[in-house]
């Protein structure tokens, strides 16, 4: 079962910022535009630029605070740039030609140096929501995206918390994550009538904090 399409981000997110419960777990976020972009950056150490409309993290860049400029991060190579005003045409020669949102940067737990983060995907079946996937993703060396198709390599989701984050309880923090999908679903399933499958990418901080990244309505 596949149900309903919904491809933008931005009106996902938008869902989400409804209710109170989800509001903490959410990036800053923001549509693509010079003076958002200089504003987050003043605020995070990091922001994540992606596609409204995309998949396999493709076209996702990451740029970083870095001494007097910035690390700009894309498809496994960084390059440094001086100022903002030289960070915008960079931007543009590697954006794809489509809408961008900004989200404040994630610093992912890790494993070995590689960051990690979790695909949980949930189905629709005779009425019910059924939990039908919740794995760690880790991404393959020299990358920040995890995606699979990107050579990211699949981990159980217990295991992968307790290798990235020894510190803390994995089953109080997958359960945490169950529970924080169960609200989700309330609410796109509100606003978007007819979904029948989601595929929700958290990501867990270094202090073990949860993050929604994205959620897909046709996770793959």
């Amino acid at each position: 079962m596949s149900g309903r399409q919904l491809a933008s981000k931005w009106l996902k997110t938008e869902a989400l910022l409804t209710d109170p419960q989800i509001i903490p777990y959410i990036p800053e976020t923001n549509a693509y535009g010079r003076d958002d972009l200089m504003s987050m950056l003043s605020q995070y150490d990091m922001v994540v630029i992606k596609p409204v409309v995309g998949t396999g993290g493709n076209g996702v860049i990451r740029i970083q605070n870095h001494d007097e400029g910035y690390n700009v991060s894309h498809k496994g190579r960084t390059r440094f740039v001086s100022s903002f005003p030289e960070l915008i045409p960079i931007l543009s020669s590697i954006r794809l030609k489509r809408k961008y949102l900004i989200q404040q940067g994630v610093n992912l737990a890790k494993i070995k140096g590689r960051p990690l983060d979790y695909r949980v995907k949930v189905v629709k079946t005779k009425g019910r929501w059924e939990f039908r996937a919740m794995v760690g993703r880790l991404a393959r060396r020299g990358l920040f995206v995890t995606n699979l198709c990107k050579g990211g390599m699949q981990l159980r989701c217990r295991p992968a918390i307790r290798y990235s984050l020894p510190h803390i309880n994995s089953l109080e923090k997958r359960n945490e994550m169950r529970q924080l999908t169960r609200n989700c679903i309330a609410v796109l399933e509100k606003r978007f009538p007819g979904i029948g499958e989601l595929g929700f990418d958290y990501g867990l901080d270094d202090t073990g904090a949860i993050w929604i990244l994205e959620v897909n309505t046709r996770p793959s």
